[in-house]
């Protein structure tokens, strides 16, 4: 039992009914600052006072309302979340259990297990919750606004261009007919740029037929605008994935294919998209000007940024392979299990 104590990686405390120390573990001289250890050690009633940042109780995240050394309300055992402030890691949460083992001599233990990791991983879940919700909300509106633009607007411009070719037949006009074939021409290139915007915005491809069509759609719009090749292959076909899934890899190539084209000054890019084992991958290549892996890359580096944070909400992971005057691989790897179906 005396090897359990010392050796233990919880805190172990023992108090007199009145708060003084009468015994702690190593593992609990190693969390307190030389002070409050001293204090401690001599058996100064409610030392650990000072370290102490307060207890969970059901209405707040940290108090010192009726504290369970002070209080008769609580039971003999009683287990409670508490904060202390630390030697090198400043507050740490703990899971503490504080109970009377003699109840003659009024002699208590107090036990702490350090919650830091647990709490870093509940954070981390939370904010992967919330980025899901916070890009889900966006591809809605994203979807909204395109269908929108299609719908509603596109169609309007197409009946103001229709009217307008109507009045070819109502006037032998010369200025008149001048004029309306210049309304004319600009309504379509109007018409052009609502509809490369309503595509930018949410292809309707990828939610219809998936992410092959889709990518070969974004391309070919991408080579018109450019002038460039992407030379893309595929092995995935019809198959389907969740849409998350998919809206994450699009989102991905679709950054990675931009950043190319601003920074890599090159002609052609590689865009590769396949299943290999249990994961979906995607690699976007090109042979162009390359950068240095660590340093902060042109722009603003939020595009790079992005990638990773859209890649972990479906548990996957970006590397980035770039050597300067050799040109740069983006490597996108998903895990599958669960997240693929044949489309019907």
């Amino acid at each position: 039992m005396l090897k359990m104590y010392e050796n233990s990686t919880e805190a172990i405390f023992f108090f007199t009914s009145e708060g003084s120390t009468i015994s702690m573990n190593p593992a609990a001289e190693n969390i307190m600052d030389d002070h409050v250890l001293e204090q401690l050690k001599k058996g100064a009633e409610n030392a650990l006072c000072n370290v102490c940042r307060g207890y969970t109780s059901e209405s707040d995240l940290t108090t010192c309302k009726d504290c369970y050394f002070t209080s008769s309300n609580h039971e003999d055992f009683t287990s409670f979340q508490v904060f202390l402030e630390t030697v090198g890691k400043g507050i740490v949460p703990y899971a503490a259990t504080f109970h009377v083992i003699d109840a003659e001599k009024g002699t208590r233990v107090f036990i702490l297990r350090d919650l830091s990791m647990q709490f870093e991983t509940q954070n981390k879940l939370q904010q992967n919750k919330m980025m899901k919700n916070v890009i889900k909300a966006q591809e809605n509106e994203r979807k909204r606004i395109s269908r929108e633009l299609h719908d509603s607007v596109a169609q309007e411009l197409l009946s103001a261009v229709v009217d307008l070719r109507a009045l070819k037949y109502m006037t032998d006009d010369t200025e008149v007919l001048k004029k309306t074939n210049e309304s004319t021409s600009t309504l379509i290139r109007l018409m052009d740029d609502i509809r490369n915007l309503s595509v930018e915005l949410r292809p309707s491809a990828l939610d219809d037929f998936g992410l092959e069509a889709a990518f070969r759609s974004h391309f070919k719009r991408v080579e018109e605008s450019f002038g460039l090749t992407i030379d893309f292959k595929s092995t995935v076909k019809k198959t389907r994935y969740e849409n998350e899934v998919e809206t994450v890899l699009y989102r991905i190539c679709q950054e990675a294919v931009l950043n190319a084209i601003k920074y890599a000054q090159v002609e052609t890019i590689q865009v590769h998209l396949f299943e290999e084992g249990d994961s979906l991958q995607l690699s976007v290549k090109d042979k162009g000007a390359g950068f240095i892996v660590g340093d902060h890359p042109m722009g603003t580096g939020l595009g790079l940024y992005g990638m990773n944070e859209r890649a972990e909400l479906v548990s996957g992971n970006v590397t980035i392979d770039s050597e300067v005057g050799k040109g740069t691989t983006v490597h996108l790897r998903v895990p599958l299990d669960e997240k693929r179906e044949v489309a019907k």
